[in-house]
């Protein structure tokens, strides 16, 4: 069935084209937004309110950008601002390690590769790990990019180049192993 034709039966309500566009997307939104969170819970959270959100919204899709794109916009949206909300809880709390050591020097372990790497990808800015993630992980080509965040391919591409260089600063000590 064509995109323009599903999104029609959807709006006319029928709940076989909502379940078939859910199908047909969910796996590629989760993976995506699994990637952007890191949290297997948050990641399915995250997921359904990006197609409950897809859903309201559907009315407003303009067909510009491919549906696929216009999804991952939305998902990216609800993501980052899951994130931010998550951060400032995790600011203001105190793990029971953390109070453990207070006052002790730090004691510092050498973590392996893939933890760094997962760290180093949290790091980044909001938008270079979008990029990246969407990009270096899930594949999108700068142009689905560029619609799903709103910017212009060339934005992606630098954002892209500067999240490559803040990891390969953030794991130089790797390199040199």
């Amino acid at each position: 069935m064509r995109e323009r034709e599903l999104i029609g039966r959807v709006l006319a309500g029928d709940p076989s084209a909502e379940r078939a566009m859910y199908d047909a997307h969910v796996d590629r939104v989760f993976r995506l937004v699994f990637r952007m969170s890191g949290d297997l819970d948050r990641a399915q959270d995250y997921t359904q309110e990006t197609f409950i959100r897809a859903f309201e919204r559907l009315r407003e899709f303009r067909g510009e950008a491919a549906l696929s794109t216009w999804l991952g916009s939305i998902a990216i949206s609800i993501t980052l601002n899951g994130l931010r909300k998550v951060r400032r809880a995790m600011d203001r709390e105190v793990t029971l390690d953390d109070s453990m050591l207070a006052g002790r020097p730090d004691r510092v372990a050498e973590p392996d590769l893939k933890e760094r790497l997962s760290r180093a990808i949290d790091d980044l800015p909001d938008g270079y790990r979008a990029v990246f993630v969407m990009h270096d992980v899930e594949g999108y080509t700068h142009q689905e990019i560029a619609a799903s965040l709103g910017v212009h391919p060339g934005t992606s591409k630098a954002q892209l180049f500067r999240a490559r260089a803040r990891l390969r600063e953030a794991l130089a000590d790797f390199a040199k192993e």
